[in-house]
């Protein structure tokens, strides 16, 4: 099989997914994986792709994640992982395109306009 490359995004976050055949071994930037998602609910969108497709302990996974916060990298990751178990077998893409896992979620912060306290929030009026 070879090394699959795949990348996915979310928000401002981008992860790169080098998966190959092995045991189940997740690294995240050179760390272990629960130590770098520390949370139960991280770590379940992580694995999320490849429990779906159950392919949990089939494949060895290598990431590296950069930008954003924990919840967009950890969306970044999941993204990437989908995005390889399509190329792995073509049916689990009709596992994952109905669970949203294949979409790109395009929501980004909006920035900051001049002469306004934040996006949208507007400095107060006040007439004397």
């Amino acid at each position: 099989m070879g090394v699959i490359h795949k990348i996915g995004r979310r928000k401002t976050a981008v992860a790169r997914v080098y998966v190959s055949e092995g045991t189940g071994n997740i690294t995240v930037n050179k760390k272990e994986f629960a130590t770098y998602f520390p949370t139960a609910t991280l770590q379940y969108k992580v694995l999320q792709p490849l429990s779906m497709t159950e392919n949990v302990n089939n494949f060895d996974v290598k990431v590296n994640v950069y930008g954003g916060g924990s919840t967009g990298q950890a969306e970044a990751v999941r993204m990437a992982l989908a995005r390889v178990m399509c190329e792995v077998n073509a049916e689990n893409r009709g596992i994952l395109k109905p669970e949203g896992l294949l979409t790109r979620d395009p929501r980004m912060v909006e920035r900051k306009k001049f002469g306004q306290k934040k996006a949208r929030k507007r400095f107060q009026f006040s007439k004397r």
